[in-house]
Formats: structure tokens, sequence, C-alpha cells
């Protein structure tokens, strides 16, 4: 039985047979669904990477307002669209730490305030031109200073000086971080040539693709590229990436065939989609969360009592269960979870109408609360925001909802309207999510939280070397936040992806989903 099931599964890796019929001869000879699914997994993965054909990718997020400069990425789409071209000095290995990109090493003091990334000798970018540490020097400047609207600006404001010296990239920082090379995985900082000065949206980089056409919103095409320097990645010849923002549609296109694979499956319905027999469902639990976020600096939410009535007017676990379906976890007011190291769980902050009720009284606002909410911001959305509107209503709390339009919310709404849905896909370690979302001068900080206490700690965090010392810097930051903040975060969800079972080469990795956005240019058509 087992040389027959070695053969089956070896047909099927190749594609000579179907998953559906491996998994029904599989079952008829005695072995159960996970574990034929486990076999077939490792099948594929031993049959290797198949070059060729085309891979289309069905993602949420994207509208006509996106712009091609990376530095300006918002959302999945564009995430995903800058993998294809792109690639920064490091990036997070599948068990958690760093695998080089256009860095091959890195090597930082003793006191972690100066670290020095060698760049990797002979790699050009798209155009042909050599890389050079020059390159990464103007790169990381662009995203710097006050001028700039780059999203990794609250990373880049640690660095004190950078300097090129051959081939190595050396960065001198305020105060030391062991963490920055984790803060060089941020995905708007793709190494560009001459940092992208000339033409940021030209989408020129080291990646395993070549942009050939963009249609911001709309679709992007993209084709490999022949001087790729990393054969272990860009197996398909083509990359089509489809903007399908609505959750529906998306899904329709995994289950006709119109595409391999489709980011963000609606977890009300993932447990149905699991069943088809050509589709996989790959769920992944870490730090994304989905969120309402309001800017303490505008009224009525300036107001810390209207602030502490909304955080005890909503019902976290109601949401978990009707929004997330079991795909994810409670949270409690902070962006930081279990699946950050050096994390400290706080006491739960628990619905209680009466205390709501309390603190809105306290608070002297008698007007409605205005939430703008829209699918494009996280599945369900609408849904949870009349949740909140029901919870709150019992503890008399007025709140009006408004839908706004999925195109052009990440440019209209979110971090421009005072009180809105969100989601954060979380990031490596809590100095970078805190550095690029709650640090006072952070440009995308979306609840306009500024709070000199807690800048002080995340920098002191930074070069902080004792693991207990950091741990305890970090537990007071999540305090203060979660009493002073503007997020109210009642959900982490899992990352669920839907995939064809025409494509090979699926993995676990740390991040995003996608495989960290990076499914793409990882993956391969098996037939």
């Amino acid at each position: 039985m087992n040389d027959e099931l070695k053969y089956l599964s070896s047909r099927a890796a190749m594609g000579r047979l179907t998953r559906r019929n491996f998994l029904g001869r599989a079952s008829a000879l005695g072995l159960s669904a996970v574990a034929a699914n486990t076999m077939l997994a490792g099948a594929v993965k031993a049959a290797g990477p198949k070059k060729g054909g085309t891979i289309k990718v069905g993602v949420e997020g994207g509208s006509s307002s996106d712009s091609l400069d990376p530095a300006l990425s918002t959302n999945t789409t564009m995430g995903t669209v800058t993998r294809l071209w792109g690639e920064p000095l490091v990036e997070l290995a599948a068990g958690g730490g760093l695998d080089g990109r256009v860095a091959e090493s890195w090597e930082g003091s003793a006191d972690a305030s100066v670290w020095t990334f060698r760049i990797r000798q002979g790699i050009t970018f798209s155009n042909g031109k050599e890389v050079t540490a020059e390159d990464v020097v103007a790169t990381m400047d662009r995203h710097s200073g006050e001028d700039t609207k780059s999203g990794a600006l609250g990373v880049m404001r640690g660095i004190k000086a950078m300097r090129a010296e051959g081939r190595d990239f050396i960065v001198e920082l305020h105060e030391a971080n062991a963490d920055l090379p984790f803060l060089m995985t941020d995905y708007h900082l793709m190494i560009q040539p001459n940092g992208g000065k000339d033409d940021p949206s030209a989408m020129i980089g080291t990646g395993p693709y070549i942009i050939k056409s963009a249609d911001p919103g709309v679709r992007y095409v993209a084709e490999k590229n022949p001087n790729h320097w990393d054969d272990s990645q860009g197996h398909a010849d083509t990359i089509e990436l489809l903007v399908i923002n609505d959750d529906t549609a998306r899904v329709a296109a995994l289950q006709s065939g119109q595409v391999h694979m489709i980011s963000r499956v609606p977890p009300r319905t993932a447990g149905l989609i699991a069943r088809a027999p050509t589709i996989n469902v790959h769920t992944k639990s870490g730090p994304g969360h989905y969120v309402f976020i309001a800017h303490v600096d505008t009224a009525p939410f300036n107001n810390p009592h209207v602030m502490m009535a909304l955080k005890y007017g909503i019902n976290r676990q109601e949401m978990v269960d009707k929004i997330l379906f079991g795909y994810g976890s409670i949270g409690n007011d902070i962006p930081i979870n279990a699946s950050y190291p050096l994390f400290t769980p706080l006491p739960q902050r628990e619905y209680d109408p009466e205390k709501a009720a309390f603190h809105m009284k306290k608070s002297e606002y008698d007007g409605p609360i205005l939430l703008r909410t829209s699918d494009n911001s996280f599945p369900g959305a609408p849904d949870a925001a009349a949740l909140f509107q029901q919870s709150c209503a019992a503890a008399g709390i007025k709140m009006d909802i408004k839908r706004e339009p999925n195109d052009g919310y990440w440019s209209e709404v979110w971090n421009k309207q005072p009180f809105s849905t969100s989601y954060w896909s979380g990031r490596p370690v809590q100095d970078q999510m805190y550095s690029t979302a709650y640090l006072s001068t952070a440009d995308w900080n979306d609840t306009r939280f500024k709070n000199p206490q807690f800048d002080q700690l995340l920098v002191a965090a930074r070069a902080e070397l004792d693991s207990a010392k950091r741990k305890q810097m970090y537990a007071d930051m999540a305090l203060i936040l979660h009493n002073e903040g503007g997020l109210i975060a009642p959900m982490f969800n899992d990352f669920i992806d839907g995939v064809s079972d025409k494509i090979g080469g699926w993995d676990e990795t740390a991040g995003f989903g996608l495989m960290n956005l990076y499914a793409p240019v990882k993956t391969w058509v098996t037939a």
C-alpha cells in the first residue's frame, strides 16, 4: 500500500492526477484526509519547482489611486506588486529569523549602535545597472527626513548617519537597536537605482520579475526577469495580478479557475471553500489585527472619557465569534499579541455597558459617533461596525455608520477621517509596529496618538540589551496605549489564503498572508 500511495502522490505532485482523485484513492487505501493532504504536500515539495506558465493572483485592497512608489504602498495589492520587482536588504525567514536579499550578510557592533550590511556582489537591477552600496544609501535617504511621505518613516527616524564603504552599507543609530535588521524587512524599503530619486514609480529593482503593465486598482502583469540572481524564486514565466476587492467575487474567481490563488478568504465562508476538491485553504495565526481607529487629537475622540466609553462599549468576544468564525483570537486595544517576542499580556478589557455609559456621561458629549467603514478595510467590517453600534446602544451611546466606497478607501478615509474601520498586518517585532504607527512622529500614526512617555520608552527599549528589562518597557508602553490610545482592537485575525491544487511549492512562512506576499514568486504551476 505504501508503494502505491507514493506512486499516486508523485503523479498528483506532477499534475497527472487531480487532488480529488488522489484523496479518493488514498481514502480507499485507508489513509485519513489529513494524512493524505500531508503526504501530497510533501510529494509536491519533493518534486521540485516546475518552470514556466502563468500564475494568476486575486488580491484585495487595491485602488485606482494607488501609487507605484513603494514608499507609498498602503495595502496588500501594492505590497504584493513590490515583491515582484523589488527586494529589501533582508527578509523574514520561515522560522522567524532573517534571510539576506540585497544584503548577503550583516553584523552589529557590540552595543548594537552601528550596523554593517554587506551588499551582495554582482547583482543587478532590472535595467542592467549593478547594485551598489551607494544605491542603498540613496534608498534609505529617500525614506528619511521631514518631507518624506514614506510608510517607513517611523523606522528611519532612529538612524543618525548612513554611509557607503565599498560593498558595505553602514548605519549609525541615535540609540542602539538590536532589532535594526528586522526593521529593514519593511516592504517600503525596496532598493532602487539611486534610491528611486530619479523616478520613484519606475518599479526598477532587483526582484525576480519586471512589471510590463500596471493599471492601478485593476490589473498588473509581470514577466520573469532573466537576470535575477536567485534561482529559487520566479518559477512562472508570467504573473498576472488582479485586484478583486469584493470578497464574493474574489472567492468566485478562485472557484471558477480564473485565478490560482487569492488573499484574505472571508472567515464566514472559509470552511465551505476548503471542502472543494481542487482548492486548498491555508490559515496562519499571527500579528494581523482588525481594528477601529480614532484620531485622539480630534473631537470628540480627544476626550478621554469618550474613548473609554467606546472601549467598554465594544463586545470583543462577540466580534471574534461572529466576524472571525474561529479564525482568530480576542484583542485588547493594543496592536501586540503572543506572536511577538517579549510579549506581556494585559488584563483583558471586557464589554461593560454600565462603565461605557458612565464614561460617556462623564464626557458630557451627547452627539452621535460617526463611524466610517468599507468591505475593503477588512472582511466583514460593515457587519463588525453594526455589532459595535448595537453593543454601544445598550450603553445609551449613539453611533451612526457611513459605508464608504471600496475604491479609494485607503486614500480618502484611512488616516484622514477621524473614526473608521481598518486593519494592520502586523510587523515582525514590537519596535517596528510601534515605530510605524504609534511613535508621535510616525507618518502612519493613524490614531494621532502622541505621548512623550511612550516615545521615550520606545527609544530606550531599542538600546536595552537586557531582555527582561526590555520586556518590561514594552509592557509599560502597552499599558499606556491600552488606556490612552485611539486604537480599539477587538480581534487578531488569522491570515486565510485560498490556493488552487494546480499550485505547488506552498510553504509555511512568517509575516503576512500569501506566504508573506511572496507566494507568486515562490510557488509554481504544476499543471
